[in-house]
């Protein structure tokens, strides 16, 4: 019964910044990896970014390098996204994973071994 449950989406203009969060109901919420994906109309799901089990290490997609932060408090079982400098092209529902390990999260950017899924939010940004 683990439920992951985002939050924050909503429609902004390009250049705008939004914070998502993930509030999850993992018990064991520090042996998972926790992940961002995000799904566009006529795209498949895409890899957005993911941080370890402690917060020690993130990874990110080049198309939101430098733009996207990842961070987690485990005291609140809970995820974030920060989304700066938005555009057209980051128009999508974002869904919040989580994947058993802890292992380097370079490896962890295909959405098959993930274990847990949100049920997503939609961010729209107009140009």
């Amino acid at each position: 019964q683990v439920q992951l449950v985002e939050s924050g989406g909503g429609l902004v203009q390009a250049g705008d910044s939004l914070r998502l969060s993930c509030r999850t109901s993992i018990r064991t919420f520090s042996s998972y990896a926790m992940a961002w994906f995000r799904q566009a109309p006529g795209n498949e799901r895409q890899f957005v970014g993911v941080i370890s089990w402690n917060g020690g290490s993130t990874y990110y997609a080049d198309s939101v390098k430098g733009r996207f932060t990842i961070s987690r408090d485990n005291a609140k079982n809970t995820v974030y996204l920060q989304m700066n400098s938005l555009n057209a092209e980051d128009t999508a529902v974002y869904f919040c994973a989580a994947r058993l390990g802890r292992g380097y999260v370079s490896n962890y950017q295909s959405p098959d071994p993930y274990d847990h899924w949100g049920q997503g939010t939609q961010v729209t940004v107009s140009s």
